[in-house]
């Protein structure tokens, strides 16, 4: 397994260091240079344009972020970029003008977010968008297929599993996950400990990382159980 303590070496501003949607938006160029400016590493989200092109977006639909009706896969990265985030200066950027905001100067961790029907192209386009990115970044995403995909299209680049439960089928199926060559893992904070959680670091040595934490419960939590916090509404 590749060194990945640069993923646990800071706090990790989830959808970057924004002010809950006030006037500094999620997922923006704002939130990415407030976490820069701040020594944070930076959480995003991915989703494809109608186009192929990976765009910097949590939802599928567009309306809760931009007030427009629609899905973010049915309008080509050009359009996209026209739509203001919440009334804000701000546009829905490209992963690629994210990477070179940030270049290189704080660790990104890329949520890759699941479509289906339109995500067929989502991990070689993230894949190829990333060939020439020299700083520290790495992959995740909650869906399986997209976990598979990764495996086999990008198998240079740290991937993780974002996950959540505590018991039954949930476990079982993050375990089989481990067979796709996952390097970390992402977990819901307030379904700490798990099975799954203590076999990946105890037996693994496997950063964990969790989401989101926003209360003080939860950084306690991080801290006796897992590695580092994606951490939303405070500076840590």
């Amino acid at each position: 397994m590749s060194d990945l303590s640069w993923l646990t070496a800071r706090p990790i501003a989830h959808r970057g260091l924004h002010d809950m949607n006030r006037s500094c938006w999620e997922n923006t160029l704002c939130a990415f240079s407030g976490a820069i400016e701040n020594g944070y590493a930076i959480e995003c989200d991915v989703h494809l344009s109608a186009d192929g092109v990976p765009m910097v977006f949590h939802d599928d639909a567009l309306k809760r972020l931009t007030g427009e009706e629609g899905f973010i896969h049915g309008r080509s990265a050009d359009l996209l970029a026209n739509l203001s985030i919440g009334g804000t200066r701000d546009h829905v950027p490209t992963l690629r003008e994210a990477l070179a905001l940030v270049d290189g100067r704080v660790p990104l961790v890329i949520e890759l977010k699941g479509s289906e029907g339109h995500d067929g192209a989502l991990v070689a386009e993230v894949t190829k968008t990333l060939e020439a990115y020299r700083g520290k970044a790495a992959i995740m995403s909650f869906e399986h297929r997209l976990l598979r995909d990764m495996a086999r299209l990008a198998p240079s680049l740290p991937r993780g599993l974002t996950a959540e439960g505590h018991k039954g089928d949930a476990i079982e199926a993050h375990f089989s996950m481990l067979a796709t060559g996952i390097s970390f893992v992402s977990y819901h904070v307030m379904e700490l400990p798990n099975p799954f959680v203590t076999f990946v670091r105890e037996r693994l040595s496997m950063p964990v990382i969790t989401w989101t934490v926003r209360t003080p419960e939860a950084v306690t939590l991080t801290r006796e159980q897992a590695d580092q916090m994606t951490f939303e509404g405070f500076r840590p």
